[in-house]
């Protein structure tokens, strides 16, 4: 061995030794390199001196916390929308149901055509203006504008 190389000694555990010498040959390198390649590696990544954290465990609660909240926020929008969204003959069905366990078939039916009229000037009401006006009695359904002109009622 020429002067221009040093012995250096470690005394790994027999876990340790195990764990590096399969990691070694995965590596297709022997003991001798892979500890030299592991601890320059290392060496290039920090200076363990120097090292701070990036963020203080009081930065990371307030982090988290914020986080949440605006997941909750979100969670409860999304509930919004659901029932905006299922506001409707489903979203009829299901209240009806929650408020009736165990209801039968027969009585969700009964329960639908007895509130008919209810429903359908609930949904005609909220179409009148933007998708549907009211003229002489009769209902029109307002189609989107194809020019200038057209103000889309047909």
């Amino acid at each position: 061995m020429s002067g221009d190389y040093h012995t250096t000694a470690t005394y790994p555990t027999e876990k340790q030794h195990q764990r590096w010498k399969t990691r070694a040959d995965d590596m297709d390198m022997n003991m001798s390199e892979f500890v030299e390649a592991m601890v320059e590696a290392d060496m290039k990544k920090f200076d363990a001196a120097t090292v701070e954290p990036d963020e203080t465990n009081r930065e990371l609660r307030a982090q988290h916390n914020d986080l949440k909240s605006e997941l909750d926020h979100c969670r409860e929008r999304n509930r919004e929308l659901e029932d905006q969204l299922h506001h409707g003959e489903r979203g009829e069905i299901r209240d009806h149901v929650r408020a009736n366990p165990g209801i039968a078939y027969e009585e969700i039916v009964q329960y639908l055509l007895d509130t008919v009229p209810q429903r359908a000037t609930m949904h005609l009401n909220d179409l009148e203006g933007d998708a549907l006006r009211v003229e002489d009695e009769g209902y029109y359904i307002r189609d989107e504008p194809t020019g200038s002109d057209d103000n889309g009622w047909s």
